[in-house]
């Protein structure tokens, strides 16, 4: 009886399987992956694994989840230790997630064998192309030499007056929407009235007008209106596409790009469009700046154009550039997305949460205000004057220590995905054997989580204190970031080329916003979602898209009140 039950059972076990064909060669594909971990096992296996984990998306998601990312990394630190391995997207993937300075900066110090993988640069390249930051090997090489020289010092201080500018237009937008409002509450009220502002709405706005005048000499104008198709076409992309938390869909999509393309939803709509207007206007633009560098260089009077893309165009046309060092005219269509997406969606967000978190603490907003208004106006609004100014602000002490630790706090990026080109050993901070890992091998890199580590950072590590600048503990300086100890613009060789031109918008932007605005919450709570970007959006009203909402009022001086 027994002997045929087990029979019986068998029998239909196979029957349905066999009805079930899709389920079957999926049971077989695990079945195969187990056999092939125990005949090759992983060294990564030896790592002490983080608990929970889903059977689809592992830790995927909860990892570069903002509301939780910070507490379970911590843990992570402090039950498993710095260096632990993580459930990948599906059942057979692992993943690194290194939580040692060390260990962190040895990957991002070695680009050749630390790559980003075909997930991250499908993204990526869907929706800016193969630019820099999609770009590997001696493609990414290749743009990045003829890039660095439109990013020096001397380049990036000539558009000084170009971000400042685009600062007072804001600033005068403001005022006279709030004075229509104050209009419409009262003629008769003495005291400045706020008004109920959308800020990170607006001031993405206004760095859309820098980085198009910046980047390509285009006035988007998107300040005064929305009406250009071009800013409506980045727009769309930025917003509808990127700024949803992420779905199902949004993953099926990546890793079957083909169900997409026959069953395209509202976002891949958006990025097709937007695309189209972007390459037939984009390809034009550098047609146009093509032209004008060789008719400068046949008349023997150089174009003086200091755009980006003017500047990319004459680097890319040196003599002493090889030809086969050059880029062609779709890696420059490529980079200059490339630079629009970097250029105005990160520094937008970074001044955003920089205007919040000063919301947040009124005494700090003060402070800064005192010492920005302390600062002396220029004259005019002439080139020559406002990077006299710009000299001035860019030394101002407190407001340095507040960028650094606003950026510290909530880096525009969260997290980034490297994946082993070839075996490695990595090396830990207590020395040791270091951590075997084999080719394809997936690294997680966190950056918020480093940037709030307290075990680092000191046990005040997640809260916003400008001060602790000036005295550092010393488990800082071992962390590898490009910028004040911070990974936020990276490290190594692929870290931010556009660090300084980032620093001066948020320098400026806070400069005329604060000395002319105070900034309060509003009965909203604004929350942090990790959407490629670290957006922010109102707690329960996530499907209304990224907003930032604050009282904007016009600021008095005590004498003048």
């Amino acid at each position: 009886m027994e002997m045929f039950w087990h029979t019986s059972f068998h029998n239909s076990v196979f029957y349905w399987l066999q009805s079930h064909p899709i389920v079957a060669t999926f049971c077989v594909l695990i079945i195969l992956q187990y056999v092939y971990t125990w005949l090759f096992p992983d060294p990564i296996m030896k790592l002490p694994v983080a608990p929970g984990g889903q059977l689809f998306g592992g830790h995927s998601l909860i990892i570069v989840d903002a509301r939780y990312s910070p507490t379970l990394h911590e843990k992570y630190a402090r039950e498993l230790g710095r260096n632990v391995r993580l459930r990948g997207f599906h059942p057979w993937e692992t993943r690194l997630l290194p939580l040692d300075p060390v260990t962190i900066a040895h990957v991002l110090k070695n680009p050749n064998i630390y790559e980003k993988p075909w997930v991250s640069r499908r993204i990526i390249e869907g929706l800016i192309g193969c630019g820099m930051l999609a770009a590997e090997g001696h493609v990414h090489k290749r743009q990045r030499r003829v890039a660095t020289p439109a990013f020096s010092i001397q380049n990036m201080r000539a558009l000084v007056p170009v971000v400042f500018n685009k600062g007072e237009e804001l600033k005068d937008r403001w005022m006279g929407l709030i004075q229509e409002h104050a209009i419409k509450v009262s003629q008769d009220n003495p005291n400045p009235i706020g008004l109920r502002l959308d800020v990170c709405h607006w001031v993405s706005r206004a760095t859309f007008d820098v980085i198009g005048l910046a980047g390509f000499d285009y006035h988007f104008n998107a300040i005064q209106n929305e009406d250009n198709e071009l800013f409506n076409a980045y727009k769309d992309m930025f917003e509808i596409a990127v700024s949803q938390p992420g779905t199902f869909r949004k993953a099926l999509n990546t890793y079957f790009p083909i169900f997409g393309d026959l069953f395209p939803d509202k976002a891949t709509i958006a990025v097709r469009k937007g695309q189209e207007t972007i390459n037939r206007v984009a390809t034009r633009l550098i047609q146009e700046k093509k032209q004008r560098v060789q008719e400068g260089e046949h008349s023997g009077k150089a174009y003086d154009g200091r755009d980006l893309l003017s500047l990319l165009l004459k680097s890319n046309a040196a003599t002493d550039l090889p030809p086969e060092q050059r880029i062609s005219d779709e890696d420059i269509l490529h980079n200059i997305n490339t630079f629009m997406f970097a250029g105005s969606d990160t520094t937008s967000l970074a001044v955003t949460w920089t205007l919040l978190l000063l919301a947040k603490h009124p005494p700090i907003q003060d402070r800064l205000r005192a010492e920005l208004c302390s600062l002396s106006r220029p004259d005019n609004l002439g080139d020559e004057a406002v990077l006299a100014h710009y000299q001035e602000l860019a030394a101002a002490p407190f407001l340095d220590k507040v960028c650094r630790e606003s950026m510290r706090i909530v880096p525009p990026v969260h997290s980034s995905l490297r994946v082993a080109t070839q075996d490695d050993v990595l090396p830990e901070s207590k020395g040791g054997e270091g951590v075997h890992i084999l080719k394809g091998t997936f690294v997680h890199i966190p950056i918020e989580a480093m940037n709030l580590d307290r075990e680092i950072w000191g046990k005040d590590g997640w809260a916003f204190v400008p001060d602790r600048w000036d005295n550092l503990p010393e488990a800082v300086k071992s962390l590898p970031g490009l910028y004040a100890n911070t990974l936020t613009f990276s490290a190594g060789p692929r870290s931010c080329i556009g660090q300084r031109f980032s620093l001066i918008e948020m320098k400026t932007f806070l400069y005329v916003l604060i000395t002319n605005f105070v900034f309060a919450e509003t009965d909203e709570k604004v929350v942090k979602s990790n959407v490629v970007l670290t957006r922010p959006f109102v707690k329960h009203k996530f499907k209304e898209g990224s907003q930032c909402p604050m009282i904007v009022t016009p600021y008095l001086p005590a004498e003048s009140m």
